[in-house]
């Protein structure tokens, strides 16, 4: 098991959402030091004055993740400033939410440099760290997009199809190594924390950000290799291998009615 005790904790978007939520569990498991990066500079400072209280050190930083230059040079900042990151939970993540031939070349670029490219950049400025200790975590939110193909979220499950396949890819390579260095891939549903404002689910549930939250930390704790939900990921993946693609698409578009969900989707302004 895996404990947040008296450890360092990274947690990237971190200023609202679950990000903010898990920032507050893992001083509540007993963190030694929680570092938080945001790109909203006023919902950081926020963090300050809300978790005084807990009389922790708590180190936020504004950062654009889409700026990968700016990005390593806080990589090196924290390094000098906090030391060795032992939990990174990279959870910072944006989308566009429209039709792909309505996106533009700067939205897709920076889907993909947020949601996938940040994490990379991020986990490689930390890991040798934690290798060298032989201790740590890194717990990377993708998505349940990261599974399955949905409309008006193109470029999004591009990210997460990546994030899924790179961050299970490093745990395989961390066991190669034997290295006490686990990596946990969380995969949820829409989430009620205003990013996916208007979408509708016909079936499945709209995941609760407190249980969500929970969930997540007890599967970084448990070096839980991989969490989908509320489907598992396993079905999903044994759906997709066994039934025809055009079966697949009628049961995911007429029981589970993915297809639709985005129809009215606002998202965070």
């Amino acid at each position: 098991m895996m404990t947040f005790q008296d450890k360092k904790v990274l947690i990237t978007g971190g200023a609202s959402g679950i990000g903010k939520i898990m920032g507050r569990k893992a001083l509540e498991r007993g963190a030694s030091h929680l570092v938080v990066w945001d790109v909203n500079a006023e919902g950081l400072a926020n963090l300050q004055k809300e978790w005084a209280g807990f009389q922790k050190p708590i180190s936020t930083y504004v950062v654009d993740l889409s700026q990968s230059q700016a990005l390593m040079a806080l990589c090196d900042k924290v390094k000098r400033e906090v030391g060795t990151i032992d939990i990174l939970i990279n959870n910072a993540g944006i989308i566009v939410g429209k039709h792909f031939v309505d996106h533009t070349h700067e939205e897709i670029a920076k889907t993909m440099q947020v949601n996938s490219e940040a994490l990379m950049h991020t986990t490689l400025a930390f890991l040798p760290a934690m290798m060298q200790q032989d201790f740590g975590a890194v717990c990377n939110i993708a998505s349940s997009a990261g599974l399955a193909s949905s409309p008006k979220m193109s470029v999004y499950v591009a990210s997460k199809w990546a994030v899924v396949g790179w961050s299970d890819s490093v745990r395989l390579e961390l066991s190669q190594k034997t290295k006490n260095v686990s990596v946990t891939t969380i995969m949820p549903y829409y989430i009620n924390t205003g990013m996916f404002d208007g979408v509708k689910s016909k079936l499945l549930p709209i995941l609760d950000p407190e249980k969500t939250s929970e969930k997540i930390m007890h599967a970084i704790e448990k070096r839980t290799k991989m969490l989908a939900m509320p489907l598992p990921y396993w079905f999903i993946r044994l759906a997709q291998g066994i039934f025809p693609l055009p079966i697949y698409e009628w049961i995911m578009d007429n029981i589970f009615g993915i297809y639709d969900t985005m129809n009215e989707f606002k998202g965070r302004k």
